[in-house]
């Protein structure tokens, strides 16, 4: 039986502590649907029909399994977006950027002199660690906080770091915390758009890796990308791929390159302007109520110039980094579940459970219920006689 969007999400419900939530009012998940109203009125150029007959054999032509139409046409949206240089760089497509994480890990242990010690700089995703101890192996471990490794520590030791820019969850942008000529990094750039973050210059790291349900908000088709300078580690990632998939799905690349061609037409900055006010009229609306708070706070996002817009730009994040400024409020995401208001805790992001992070990403209806128990919380701090100014 097919479940509706009105299904209830009992994940953060265990305890019996509060009532159940509607799942389409849910703001933990990171589902973008925020850009469902820009597909629809593209519904016609973006859509895809695939006959019976065609697309079923297991690869495109050549080695790969990658469609080169595709390859360009990401390349042209990078120059677009001016986030990332591509020239001279190999991309690898993955089921998503979850697959291409592990695949760089992979490949960036797979011929050192001594195992990896894998660590991200927190508070940081926790896929990071979920992933790399599930995959673990005799080349890499995940070994926690980046910040917490000496310069002594990791002179003479191979190490890989996640960095995340922006940062999931509070949005900053970052680099890496551990330097040195036995450190390789992996830069995770799935909100690394002009509709999340101001883009001081185009990334140009080593290994980079995107995708497109951040980009375009499908995150249903699972198709990420990595933007890869060394040719060894690309071929590595391109072996792991293959051997973990036979390649991406063809159908898959072919909607990715229906989405890109869509966003391409004219001068490929529509989705980033409407995305942009979008996200920055979120913010806007979200800052109003926590300034009006004592017991609440969010996190600080200067602005900054972006080479997008080419102008100083402020905020526009795809989460509140919410934190409980009450010395008695030690567990916020079960202040904000008493309110109805599910978040993800700040110990699933090893640090704190002083902080929960709620979604910005979520349809218009479930975004505007998200302000209401915001707002009225918030108007509770004054009494019983407060009245809500929203």
């Amino acid at each position: 039986m097919v479940k509706s969007r009105q299904s209830i999400h009992r994940s953060d419900l265990a305890d019996g502590s509060a009532k159940p939530i509607p799942k389409n009012s849910d703001p933990c998940s990171g589902d973008p649907l925020f850009l469902e109203p820009f597909w629809m009125h593209h519904a016609s150029s973006s859509a895809v029909l695939i006959s019976g007959w065609h697309r079923m054999s297991y690869n495109f032509p050549g080695p790969t399994a990658i469609s080169e139409v595709l390859d360009s046409h990401i390349r042209r949206l990078h120059h677009v977006a001016k986030n990332a240089l591509t020239d001279g760089k190999y991309i690898v497509f993955g089921g998503g950027s979850t697959q291409l994480l592990n695949a760089a890990v992979y490949a960036l242990s797979a011929n050192l002199s001594s195992p990896a010690s894998v660590v991200a700089a927190v508070p940081s995703y926790p896929l990071y660690k979920t992933q790399t101890d599930f995959f673990q192996n005799k080349n890499y471990a995940f070994k926690g906080d980046a910040s917490l490794m000496s310069n002594a520590s990791y002179a003479n030791t191979n190490v890989i770091e996640f960095v995340t820019s922006p940062n999931n969850p509070d949005g900053n942008l970052k680099e890496a915390v551990c330097k040195g000529p036995c450190v390789r990094a992996i830069y995770d750039h799935a909100y690394f758009w002009p509709h999340f973050t101001a883009i001081p210059s185009p990334a140009d790291e080593d290994v980079m890796i995107f995708t497109m349900s951040k980009l375009t908000g499908h995150a249903g088709s699972r198709f990420g990308w990595a933007l890869v300078k060394d040719e060894e580690v690309y071929n590595t990632m391109i072996t792991y791929i293959t051997v973990a998939e036979m390649g991406i799905s063809r159908e898959t690349q072919l909607r990715a390159l229906q989405l890109m061609k869509a966003i391409l037409r004219g001068d490929g900055k529509e989705i980033f302007n409407y995305a942009f006010e979008k996200m920055s009229a979120r913010w806007g609306k979200l800052s109003r109520i926590f300034s009006k708070s004592k017991r609440f706070s969010i996190q600080e996002i200067p602005p900054l110039y972006c080479n997008f817009f080419d102008k100083v730009r402020g905020p526009s994040p795809g989460y509140a980094w919410v934190k409980c400024e009450r010395e008695e409020d030690v567990d916020c995401t079960r202040v904000l579940r008493e309110a109805n208001i599910i978040g993800r805790a700040g110990s699933l992001f090893s640090v704190a459970d002083l902080y929960v992070r709620l979604s910005l990403l979520k349809g218009d209806d479930d975004f505007n219920l998200l302000l209401n128990r915001l707002e009225k919380l918030v108007d509770e701090e004054g009494g019983p006689e407060a009245v809500s100014s929203f």
